[in-house]
């Protein structure tokens, strides 16, 4: 996109304070959003007219102000063009900027994506298999349209393999024994921009969450590149197998940890996508994990923007479950005696990374057992992953995690009990609580919250397909132990803060 960019246009850049402050941004994501920034602009000021406004050393609070700036220094300017961004707030203020400075806004489709808006709302309306049989939206639908679309890991029309995903092969847990020797991931030593930005952001942002001693993301397309190669050679032959799974003091695991390059437009997806078929082509990495990684690329990825954009009117208000309890405070610090969420959410102010699984089943899976109001937990997402932009966080946290937007996304909500996290990682081993027990202090409060969490709302669930198991385990208690469990959730809840 770049490549059309004329030398007699100006090109802005602006390192606003409002987005960084609209939510409490982690340090790390504040300095590795600036730096991108600052690479970015080195590499393009000889070849444009770039007016560059650094934080701190300007008087913008928002970017539509400094474009009001640079009309008034610049009246000849016509047109005001910019590619989609990824938050709606940023696009409404952008385009009531240009009503008010009486500019044309030439909006450009985002070339960093393989689906856009226009074909996934055809997909979402009119396009066969879309949907499951309530005509909500389901991503396995479009993540066989895109395939087929695209050709990725297709043979004749017919899947590679045979079946369109291993995800019964994408689930194992380590075991007693813990992981095997983990491949140290890529890292890069911030470099004079980057500690100079560092420096901006110790200084103007003191107060906000997070920690930059670790801070090691790439920041340059060469860098994300590096990290890509990394990935594909050293841990996708085992990523697949053991993605789900999580252990206290590996923070990485065999994740890509490129999510955050590609939001930043540092790579394409379509290069990620293609390194790993190309590792599947060599025979150094199995199908398995292959597909369940461009799954997450080709499906996923693409699936959230577009569901994200079909709805962003509703996100700031939606909340299907009608919660309304506050967010503890331990959220900001992972000061909490249960092990999981501490391991978590410190690990996420260390780097402003957790993989899916800790996101989705620990601190996603206790806010909505616990009825944690959804703005406010989605607040929190939004500013503690470095990777976190709008269009992806929201349908992640709000469609996916939270169930806010009912079965509009999702065709259940993703909960579980302490038994599935003692499975899946060794945070149960060093806890306070036990996850095998429902009710009493030491009740695990995943555990306890689980079962209440099915009888508050039976009346919603109890005929989903996908949740009969679980009312039929509940069926199995007793009206004494039902009654215990509900009295001792009340308990729990009271004591949310001090958990």
């Amino acid at each position: 996109m770049l490549a059309e960019v004329q030398q007699d246009d100006h090109v802005l850049m602006v390192e606003a304070a409002e987005e960084a402050t609209h939510v409490w941004s982690h340090k790390a994501r504040i300095v590795l959003f600036l730096s991108a920034m600052r690479h970015f602009a080195e590499r393009w000021n000889s070849r444009c007219q770039l007016s560059y406004f650094q934080i701190g050393a300007h008087p913008f609070s928002s970017i539509p102000d400094a474009i009001a700036h640079v009309i008034g220094q610049h009246p000849d300017i016509e047109t005001i063009r910019f590619i989609e961004p990824g938050d709606a707030r940023l696009l409404n203020a952008l385009l009531a900027a240009g009503n008010r400075l009486k500019r044309p806004m030439d909006v450009i489709p985002d070339p960093h994506f393989l689906c856009s808006l226009e074909a996934f709302e055809t997909w979402a309306t009119q396009g066969k298999h879309r949907s499951d049989v309530t005509h909500n939206l389901r991503m396995e639908f479009f993540y066989r349209w895109m395939r087929r679309r695209t050709g990725v890991l297709m043979q004749d029309d017919q899947p590679v393999g045979g079946q369109w995903n291993f995800d019964a092969e994408n689930r194992s847990g380590f075991g007693a024994g813990g992981p095997p020797t983990v491949p140290e991931p890529q890292r890069f030593t911030p470099d004079d921009i980057t500690r100079a930005v560092m420096q901006d952001v110790e200084r103007l942002f003191p107060a906000h969450p997070g920690s930059l001693i670790d801070f090691a993301w790439p920041v340059t397309q060469q860098d994300a590149r590096t990290a890509l190669g990394d990935f594909i050679r050293h841990r996708l032959p085992a990523f697949g197998q053991w993605q789900d799974a999580m252990w206290r003091d590996e923070p990485f695991l065999w994740h890509s940890l490129i999510s955050a390059a590609m939001n930043l437009k540092l790579l394409d997806p379509r290069d990620v996508i293609a390194a790993a078929e190309a590792a599947l082509l060599a025979g150094t990495a199995p199908l398995a994990a292959v597909e369940g990684f461009i799954r997450q690329i080709l499906g996923w990825r693409e699936f959230v923007r577009g569901v994200y954009w079909r709805h962003a009117a509703a996100w700031p208000s939606t909340n299907a479950l009608n919660a309304t309890r506050s967010l503890p405070a331990w959220y900001w610090t992972g000061q909490t005696h249960a092990a999981c969420l501490s391991a978590a959410i410190s690990q996420t102010l260390q780097h402003g990374y957790a993989h899916h699984i800790q996101r989705l089943m620990v601190t996603g899976n206790f806010a909505l057992l616990a009825g944690l109001a959804p703005r406010e937990v989605a607040d929190w997402y939004l500013a503690v992953y470095v990777d976190a932009v709008a269009w992806v966080e929201e349908p992640n946290t709000l469609g996916m995690a939270l169930f806010a937007l009912g079965g509009r996304m999702t065709s259940k909500p993703y909960i579980a009990s302490g038994a599935y996290i003692k499975r899946m990682s060794n945070y149960c081993k060093s806890c306070a609580y036990r996850p095998e027990v429902r009710t009493g202090p030491k009740a695990c409060p995943f555990t306890t919250l689980y079962w209440d969490f099915l009888m508050r709302h039976e009346a919603r669930f109890r005929s989903n397909p996908r949740m009969a198991m679980a009312y039929k385990n509940l069926d199995r208690m007793d009206a004494e132990e039902r009654m215990a469990i509900r009295e001792w959730a009340i308990v729990r809840m009271d004591q949310i803060e001090s958990l």
